[in-house]
């Protein structure tokens, strides 16, 4: 009785502590469900952000992260940093690292954080900073509690919710809360809640807050849209807001504009009367004013370089003209407004551009009037369109706006007022690839071939800074452009850029051994040596995503192919006509005579947002494309 009555006392003390310890613990891994943890490398255990604004020019961020991470590539979802200056400084920053079972490893203080320049890997000046934890983990699973604080007088800049923010991490519970006096227009716009377990639990004059529990691991799917099209977010923007000095108040992008031209570009475009006269002398006669501005970009472009600078007021303000001007480089902002400033000394009008720089195009949210972007570029009115410059490239062609800009809507900033506008839309014809070449196979199955590339539109953005390769870079390219052609050799290529109509021609004469297979009499290879569509399109079973096309395109080649004399044509790939709602694929083989054919091919690519049932239908197109491009010619030795 003793024994049983000890061993009781004994499973009751145990399964206590357990229990205690468990309620302590809330940093196992695992206490985990396992549907958190399925095609999961981290879990965002609690994701908790406060945004208290006091006034106009006052606003407290705090920042509470657990994130539990299962392997290497689960270390960023841990988001231990924060971005700093003198404006927004970071009053305090911890994490704590525990280890599977909850146990606290290290606690690491802002002493043992790195603290670095904002601009990479550069001496130049910048007041941004940026602070981050940098920690090596020893085993796997740990989980890291990272906590911060910051404020600034900035509230012009409130930060977006975005709680579910990349592809395999899932997320317990993610809040927000945010306060706010109800005199300073404070509105906020959600985005993609469709689908996830999110609740809006406080909506009142002075006070928004939200909580999402429980979301899943999203698995990263094919061609699928920006995530910013697809996982949920809240936009949050005020009526009344502060920049470093600067109140601003804007309920129209017209408001918004025109504050934003008086209130903190003015005073920004001064330069030296040395560097006027300069301008005015480089443009000499001309009055044209596209051809002055094209002659004041090349100026740019050769004189200054351009380095990521985020001074001011964040992120937004130019560095003063006269200091580019002095110094030789600066950032988006920086150039693009020392653009301006010398246009201006020619009597050239410009204008500063805001939008969404990269090549996955994203919209300015024209419906939400708000600091937005994370790019600047330029505009000349060119009589009823925009010629758009980008001002930090010393290779671009004056205009050109490749994959970065292209084809979104964007803000311009002009004095009477900001105005919503698209960029250049490239046309999925004008994106085009036209190859016109030969080759010749040996008796012996080699081959040695001539071929002239001419690429424009988009297709120009993946080509023309081919003639600023190394001669090893050159080699490396090619042998991947033409991975199809075993032991190439680049005997000879030579480049052609022509700016002005943005085309850029590849002249290259290669050679391979044994491209032809040869068995017995015969001899078989592929008759699309030059561009076959190699690209694998994944077998997704029960998409879920759409999927999308961002830019068409066309490729047209015709090529000329001669055979050995003693060898004759036994079977030659038939001619092939697809035409779907993806796009249109024809080749066509013309029989000279027995030794000589010529092959042409046409394919064409639409762009578009398509559905998530249609993604097995052009996987097949792409798979015909992919097919047919390999179709063998069979040679027969007489």
């Amino acid at each position: 009785m003793t024994y049983k009555f000890a061993s009781a006392i004994s499973i009751v003390f145990l399964f206590t502590t357990t229990f205690l310890f468990a309620q302590k613990s809330d940093f196992s891994s695992l206490t985990i469900s396992d549907s958190l943890k399925e095609n999961a490398n981290a879990i965002v255990r609690l994701n908790q952000i406060d945004i208290v604004i006091a006034s106009q020019r006052s606003m407290n961020i705090k920042t509470k992260r657990v994130v539990t991470v299962l392997n290497e590539n689960g270390f960023d979802a841990t988001e231990a940093y924060e971005n700093y200056d003198k404006s927004r400084p970071v009053k305090s920053i911890l994490a704590t690292v525990y280890d599977a079972f909850g146990k606290e490893i290290k606690k690491i203080k802002r002493s043992d954080f790195r603290d670095v320049s904002a601009v990479s890997g550069s001496t130049l000046f910048s007041e941004s900073r940026y602070i981050y934890l940098d920690y090596t983990p020893i085993q796997y699973p740990f989980t890291i509690v990272f906590e911060s604080e910051t404020e600034t007088s900035n509230t012009a800049f409130i930060p977006q919710w975005i709680p579910l923010n990349d592809y395999a991490v899932s997320v317990e519970k993610s809040i927000l809360t945010i306060s706010f006096p109800s005199d300073l227009g404070f509105k906020y716009k959600e985005f993609n809640f469709s689908n996830f377990n999110i609740k809006k639990t406080v909506d009142t004059s002075t006070k928004l807050s939200y909580v999402a529990l429980k979301m899943l691991a999203q698995k990263e799917e094919t061609s699928s849209p920006s995530i910013n099209y697809l996982f949920p977010k809240v936009m949050m923007g005020l009526e009344s807001f502060h920049l470093e000095g600067v109140d601003g108040n804007a309920k129209t992008w017209n408001e918004f504009g025109k504050w934003y031209s008086e209130k903190i570009l003015t005073g920004t475009t001064d330069l030296p009367e040395e560097t006027k006269a300069k301008m005015k002398s480089l443009v000499g006669a001309e009055t044209d004013p596209i051809k002055k501005a094209q002659i004041i970009y090349k100026y740019v472009q050769e004189k200054s370089r351009y380095v990521n600078i985020s001074i001011g007021i964040g992120g937004w303000k130019p560095m003063l003209a006269v200091d580019v001007d002095r110094l030789g480089y600066g950032d988006c902002k920086a150039l693009s407004n020392y653009t301006k400033a010398l246009l201006s000394a020619v009597d050239v009008p410009s204008y500063n551009v805001v939008l969404y720089g990269n090549p996955r195009k994203r919209d300015i949210e024209t419906d939400f009037v708000s600091m937005q972007g994370n790019h600047m570029i330029l505009a000349i009115l060119n009589k009823d369109k925009y010629v758009f410059l980008e001002c930090t490239s010393q290779v671009d062609p004056f205009g050109y706006q490749g994959t970065f800009t292209d084809d979104r809507n964007v803000l311009i900033m002009k004095p009477e007022g900001g105005e919503i506008v698209r960029t250049k839309i490239y046309d999925d014809k004008g994106n085009t690839q036209i190859s016109k070449g030969s080759y010749t196979i040996a008796e012996n199955g080699d081959l040695s071939g001539k071929i002239g590339i001419v690429s424009e539109g988009s297709q120009y953005n993946q080509k023309f800074h081919n003639d600023k390769f190394s001669a090893k870079e050159i080699e490396e390219f090619y042998k991947e452009y033409w991975g199809t052609i075993n032991n190439l050799k680049i005997n000879k290529i030579t480049f052609k850029n022509d700016p002005d109509k943005i085309s850029f021609a590849e002249i290259a004469e290669i050679s391979a051994a044994n491209y032809g297979n040869l068995s017995v009499n015969k001899m078989m290879f592929a008759v699309n040596a030059y561009n076959q569509n190699t690209q694998i399109i994944k077998r997704i079973r029960n998409r879920k995503n759409p999927f999308e096309v961002q830019r068409g395109f066309v490729d047209n080649d015709e090529i000329e192919i001669a055979f050995p004399a003693n060898f004759s044509i036994e079977f030659l790939p038939t001619n092939v006509e697809i035409n779907t709602k993806f796009g249109e694929y024809k080749t066509e083989i013309v029989k000279k005579d027995n030794h000589n054919i010529i092959y042409k091919r046409n394919f064409f690519i639409k762009k578009g947002l398509y559905t998530n049932k249609e993604y097995d239908e052009y996987r097949l197109f792409m798979e015909q494309v992919s097919r047919n491009d390999n179709a063998k010619i069979i040679l027969t030795k007489s």
